[in-house]
């Protein structure tokens, strides 16, 4: 099931959306400041191609540490100038999809897809079983 639902979601619009995540990435990474957030969009480009079979866990939620500050001091300044409107933007898609019965599955990707972009350091994808 997943695999029909990655190949529906990549021929109406996970393709756009990954793309421009690794133009984000390349942008990011030629402007020295943008360095620390290219592996995130990387990481998100990959999801956003194929989300379905996959999970986001956040590595920095507790222990504290150096890390974790840093991750919360990246992840605010990303929320600051991008994360609250790419969040509000796959929101917005997720609810139009949620009307119908059958964009049930791809509105919950974009709920979770509005999760990783509203805060992205730190974040990894893991395979569900």
């Amino acid at each position: 099931m997943k695999l029909l639902l990655n190949i529906l979601w990549f021929i109406f619009g996970g393709w756009i959306s990954g793309t421009l995540w690794l133009l984000a990435g390349v942008l990011l990474a030629v402007t020295i400041i943008g360095l620390p957030w290219v592996p995130s969009a990387f990481r998100i480009a990959a999801y956003s191609y194929f989300p379905f079979g996959k999970d986001i866990e956040h590595r920095w939620v507790g222990g504290g540490g150096a890390r974790e500050a840093t991750s919360l001091l990246l992840n605010i300044v990303w929320i600051v100038f991008f994360g609250w409107w790419l969040a509000l933007h796959h929101l917005v898609l997720a609810v139009g999809l949620a009307v119908t019965i059958i964009g049930l599955p791809f509105a919950w990707a974009h709920l979770k897809l509005a999760a990783v972009s509203l805060a992205p350091v730190g974040a990894t994808i893991v395979e569900r079983p």
